[in-house]
């Protein structure tokens, strides 16, 4: 009698041909829902506070659509508890469908609403309500993508295979920069008449080949195994919570710098070069894409480089080189010299965000065990993502404390790369963890074992 292959976690192995689809499925589902979450970012620094805030001048107008823009981060913790509690019940790829269309509906909707100059107030007010639900479908996008990944991944690459979960936001990160650089190309009265909204539009075509792509997928062998086994739990939260509080706390404060980072870097940095340095819209987005490229491209680079020497010594490099970069970023920038601005973006991601953000997907798949995986990951990622995800608008808010000068903003950044430091160093290296055990986990060799005695 032929067995099916197990692979070093004692699983069913995912064939090389599954394997493929599960990875591509995760990098073009993943791009999707999150260029809906970020064309909203880019949106706010080009065009929302002339159409939803005018009543505004235009630094406030940009300060409170940054404040909206934040509002999504209060609520992806509660999208991480709520479609995470799906997740570790009814399945991972099922929970990734549900969330497909809460994204892709919400952030199509925006492109129909009508702007405050039709509706007055009633306006920027269905616009904070699109981007609440664009935050609940973010709050377990991520997580879940990243789970399903991890799970079918082959132990000894599971950082390189799981990179692509973050290669996928990046992708969409870039899609939407790339799409607003178009649109921004038309005349001032085209792309504030019509033309901004196409990106959002867009997300309803997407919905279909997002849907397309994760149906073709199968479930985790790791979640088929324990629903076999009835190792599902009622609330997976309260477990998480109770058995693995210390990873929890871990999971909070390891995701508040690269939260905080990325969107200066990515959305921030766009209303500053463009309104406090006087620089055209091109040279900001041009960055973004330069910046967001090389992520990319180290995704995979990093990912096979966690699997050799570890999550930990890469996310603790990651947030000491963040910090120690922050008043070089904003000193090449002021120099209004577009090739410094475009380096400044690229030595940031290079060395700083890249690695932290690669290394992602796995750290925090193996913080918890199978049976609470997706609710731990996606609760606790999205608690931290809610502490700093008003970060342009903190930053905006120090730039007009300070004058027009960035070193508040710097200051801000160094603070939330040390709380990062705090939870890295207080985590543990997980690369050898067994992520099949429904309980814990802990090095895959003693979990073997300890299954053999068992049996």
């Amino acid at each position: 009698m032929n067995r099916q292959p197990v692979n070093a976690d004692g699983v069913p192995a995912t064939s090389g041909k599954e394997l493929r689809r599960v990875v591509s499925a995760s990098v073009v589902g993943t791009a999707l829902e999150w260029y809906d979450f970020f064309i909203y970012g880019t949106a706010v620094a080009l065009v929302f506070n002339d159409l939803f805030f005018p009543a505004f001048d235009p630094a406030v107008g940009t300060l409170v659509g940054f404040a909206t823009f934040g509002v999504a981060f209060l609520v992806r913790p509660l999208g991480g508890f709520l479609f995470g509690h799906l997740g570790d019940r009814i399945g991972r790829r099922t929970t990734l469908v549900i969330t497909t269309l809460v994204m892709g509906l919400s952030t199509g909707l925006i492109g129909l609403l009508p702007t405050y100059d039709t509706l007055g107030v009633a306006a920027p007010i269905l616009l904070v309500l699109m981007r609440v639900c664009q935050g609940l479908g973010a709050g377990a996008e991520f997580g879940g993508a990243s789970t399903l990944l991890a799970e079918h991944a082959p132990a000894h690459r599971r950082g390189f295979f799981t990179s692509f979960a973050q290669t996928g936001v990046q992708i969409g990160l870039l899609s939407g920069t790339l799409v607003f650089l178009l649109v921004g190309l038309l005349p001032e009265s085209t792309l504030l008449g019509w033309a901004w909204r196409v990106p959002f539009l867009l997300s309803f075509a997407l919905i279909a080949v997002s849907l397309y792509v994760r149906l073709r997928v199968a479930e985790s062998p790791v979640f088929r195994d324990m629903s076999a086994r009835q190792h599902v739990v009622k609330l997976p939260i309260v477990d998480a919570l109770r058995r693995n509080p210390r990873n929890f706390l871990v999971g909070i404060g390891a995701h508040v710098c690269d939260t905080a980072v990325i969107y200066i870097y990515a959305t921030f940095t766009i209303a500053y070069i463009q309104e406090t340095l006087g620089l055209d819209r091109w040279v900001a987005l041009t960055g973004v894409i330069a910046f967001t490229t090389v992520q990319i491209l180290l995704q995979p680079v990093y990912g096979a480089l966690s699997d050799r020497i570890g999550r930990r010594p890469l996310n603790l490099f990651s947030v000491v080189f963040t910090a120690a970069f922050a008043f070089p970023f904003f000193l090449l920038l002021d120099t209004r010299e577009p090739v410094l601005i475009w380096l400044a973006l690229v030595v940031a991601t290079a060395g700083g965000i890249a690695p932290m953000i690669a290394v992602q997907p796995a750290f925090y798949s193996e913080l918890f065990g199978a049976r609470v995986r997706y609710t731990g990951f996606a609760a606790s990622r999205e608690i931290g993502a809610a502490l700093a995800g008003f970060s342009p608008m903190i930053a905006t808010a120090l730039l007009a404390q300070a004058g027009g000068r960035p070193w508040l903003v710097a200051g801000w950044m160094i603070l939330t790369a040390l709380v990062s430091l705090v939870a890295f160093l207080y985590s543990r290296e997980s690369r050898h963890v067994d992520i099949t055990l429904a309980d814990a986990t802990r090095p895959a060799s003693r979990a073997r074992t300890g299954a053999a005695a068992e049996g």
